[in-house]
């Protein structure tokens, strides 16, 4: 007896709970109806937010200590940054983590940097970073160019059938590169208005370091891209001017193309903030609109609290948004109450119905209707914030909502790939040697 009246008076605080939560959750949507959640990001984000302002010469100190609360924060007990919460120390967060708290105005000499130091020292230092830090430090001139491999503008101009091709990796890396590649062609200097450099970092001086380009892998395809990686130094200096010139230009039409107003190029930070640094070694004055619209879109990617900040890496609203939807649902909320109508509402006006996106080049006789994970980004449509909504709408009425479920349901199944499986983005993206 006593163990059923247990269970029942458990049962009473389960739905108690989950009814507070449910409240909880409703007073939480936007006037518009749509819910949008805070998407903290491990030190990387913003760490490569603070080495951009630095990068134009564009500071705000109080902004800047706030970034710095966050960032002494998520540091570990050994010193360094994981890139998940409970993680091991990731040696490229690190040093950007380091670099960033360095810019803004810590003392070297502080426990907590003389312990981040020394946990980048162990590891074998800022030389063994990853490519993208190795490319953020040769924009501030803390490593020669020749520490990053090869990656010539010219790709831009490679046939689809060529082995590299900008279709045949992820859309996160696309937009990453493209704008990353004429930064590497032009070659600019970060402002670096106060001049600070991370040489303490290093076990062996940057200009002396002879192992930035290795194989740590061993594989034999490791080996190729490394011998691809020595050729390509020797010849890039014998490219045309002409053919560079036009790749250039085909980089930043391909960027203008999918700039995405406010929301940003690829709605990811790395790709937006890659894109506001290429537009400033291109000389764009800061009054120019898709300039000035670029940083915008970072802007809008900040949390500024009282006495913390930070950047996310995107925006997240359909995703938190048809979630939340599913959520009330098991929580009893009713189908036909106006907080899931005004929800459905608001994802309906998202549903991208036209053929612009990159996932045509795979499936150009598919008929689309998807969604996006940020409040705009229609070239990337994705099949699993395409599935979430469809499946809301659905469990809300099949009836009301049968066309747009239709062609989410028709798009979900023409952007299946030839393995039976499927990609978030593009169908048979599997090059895996890339």
């Amino acid at each position: 007896m006593g163990a059923i009246r247990w269970q029942a008076d458990d049962q009473v605080g389960v739905v108690d709970t989950v009814s507070e939560v449910r409240e909880s959750l409703k007073g939480g949507q936007r006037d518009d109806g749509h819910w949008i959640f805070k998407l903290e990001p491990d030190a990387t984000i913003p760490s490569e937010y603070v080495l951009l302002q630095h990068y134009l010469g564009e500071t705000d100190p109080d902004e800047e200590r706030k970034i710095a609360v966050h960032l002494r924060e998520s540091q570990t007990a050994d010193g360094g940054w994981p890139l998940f919460a409970g993680g091991a120390i990731d040696l490229s967060a690190t040093v950007k983590a380091y670099y960033a708290l360095k810019l803004i105005g810590d003392d070297t000499n502080a426990p907590h940097m003389m312990r981040a130091r020394e946990a980048v020292l162990a590891r074998g230092g800022a030389a063994r970073a990853n490519v993208f830090t190795r490319i953020a430090l040769a924009l501030f001139g803390q490593v020669p160019w020749h520490a990053v491999p090869v990656m010539p503008v010219e790709i831009m101009l490679l046939p689809h059938w060529f082995p590299f091709h900008l279709m045949k990796v992820s859309y996160w890396s696309r937009t990453v590169i493209v704008p990353l590649l004429i930064l590497m062609a032009l070659k600019p200097t970060a402002r670096n208005p106060r001049g600070i450099d991370v040489r303490e970092l290093f076990i062996t001086a940057p200009e002396d370091e002879k192992r930035y380009i290795d194989n740590p892998t061993g594989k034999w395809l490791g080996a190729v891209f490394v011998g691809l990686d020595h050729v390509m130094r020797r010849i890039e200096p014998l490219f045309p001017a002409g053919r560079r010139a036009r790749a250039i230009e085909a980089a930043v039409a391909f960027i203008e193309r999918r700039l995405n107003g406010i929301d940003g190029f690829g709605g990811i930070f790395p790709a937006m903030a890659n894109t506001v640094m290429a537009f400033d070694a291109l000389g764009y004055p800061p009054d120019h609109i898709d300039f000035a619209m670029a940083k915008r879109a970072i802007r809008r990617l900040m949390v500024v609290d009282k006495d913390r900040a930070y950047c996310q890496p995107c925006l997240s609203p359909v995703w938190d948004t048809s979630l939340t939807i599913h959520a009330l649902l098991e929580a009893g909320e009713r189908p036909d109450s106006e907080t899931l109508n005004a929800a459905c509402r608001w994802l309906l006006d998202r549903e991208i119905v036209d053929y612009r996106g990159d996932w045509v080049a795979k499936r150009p006789g598919a008929t689309p209707g998807g969604w996006a994970f940020q409040y705009r980004n229609d070239d990337y449509p994705d099949v699993d914030d395409t599935a979430v909504v469809a499946m809301a709408l659905h469990r809300i009425d099949p009836v009301r909502f049968n066309e747009p479920v239709e062609r989410a349901a028709r798009w979900i199944l023409d952007m299946q790939s030839r393995n039976g499986g499927w990609g978030a983005f593009d169908a048979d993206n599997t090059h895996h040697y890339l």
